[in-house]
């Protein structure tokens, strides 16, 4: 992990995946992390567009490389997801810096690709949903940069036990686009832990479908699901309910699976330390780092 951080810190924003869109939320994003103290430059390309992205690629792989390689920058903390993180990672080095990266959603891309190399960072809240979290999610993010002891965090367990292994953090849907890549480490003995927002019943089964038939939901040692917000099917169309999905296409691995953690989209969105040790208690419905 990298040092913990302190106020008086410099932090670098950049938006590595979409347009910015959300002014307001983002500029309270920002005060939040000023308000404990730390120094928060923002890019001045952060509302560049390029389409759907946020400026062209070579616009948001200067936003990261200057805030990667600068000495004096802590961290770096993203703007929003979306998508187009992925794009930057075509033909990019991480080098020798190491400084926290904090975000989720599209930022999966990045968070898995410095796991690849052996550094941890954070999937937590981007800057434009910061301000929609909770007191203690938020006080739980600066309790786990700045180098403080973590709660442990309450779901529902599906039984199958209790799995120690490193904690590896995703969007479903992005890591799934991550298999079979240069980006995708190895996944022997990971917890995983798993969100996902707008995806109808159906997809999530595909999606889930694609990392049996990869073999890679053999290797995991346990499950951690946070929430799959709107992922209802459209009205009249027969479906089944997220769960039953979720149910159906993961209860057979004999690993401890842990649902309803208050990780993802559309509500609590709990810090967690990408690569850092974990239990996973399937009987008490808990995740420990």
């Amino acid at each position: 992990m990298p040092p913990p951080l302190r106020s008086g810190d410099l932090l670098k924003v950049i938006a590595p995946s979409g347009a910015l869109r959300e002014i307001e939320a983002f500029e309270t994003g920002v005060e939040i992390w000023r308000s404990h103290g730390y120094k928060v430059e923002i890019s001045e390309s952060i509302r560049n567009r390029f389409g759907y992205l946020a400026g062209t690629d070579s616009d948001r792989t200067k936003q990261l490389s200057e805030a990667w390689n600068d000495p004096n920058c802590k961290g770096i903390l993203c703007a929003r997801g979306g998508y187009g993180s992925a794009r930057i990672l075509e033909n990019w080095t991480w080098g020798n810096p190491h400084k926290w990266l904090i975000g989720f959603s599209d930022i999966t891309c990045l968070l898995w690709s410095l796991y690849h190399q052996g550094k941890s960072s954070v999937h937590g809240a981007v800057l434009t949903t910061l301000a929609t979290e909770p007191d203690w999610s938020i006080e739980r993010l600066f309790d786990l940069v700045e180098g403080r002891p973590l709660a442990s965090l309450q779901g529902i367990g599906w039984g199958g036990g209790i799995a120690t292994g490193r904690l590896l953090p995703a969007n479903l849907t992005v890591a799934t686009h991550l298999l079979g890549t240069s980006i995708q480490t190895n996944l022997d003995g990971v917890i995983l832990a798993l969100e996902d927002v707008t995806e109808a019943p159906y997809r999530i089964d595909r999606l889930l479908t694609q990392w049996r038939l990869s073999g890679v939901l053999a290797k995991v040692s346990g499950i951690a699901l946070g929430r799959f917000s709107r992922c209802e099917a459209p009205p009249n169309i027969p479906s089944m309910t997220i769960e039953e999905v979720l149910r159906d296409r993961l209860s057979d691995l004999s690993i401890p699976i842990v649902f309803n953690l208050p990780f993802g989209h559309d509500g609590c969105n709990a810090a967690l330390p990408v690569g850092i040790f974990a239990t996973l208690d399937a009987e008490k419905g808990t995740l420990t780092v």
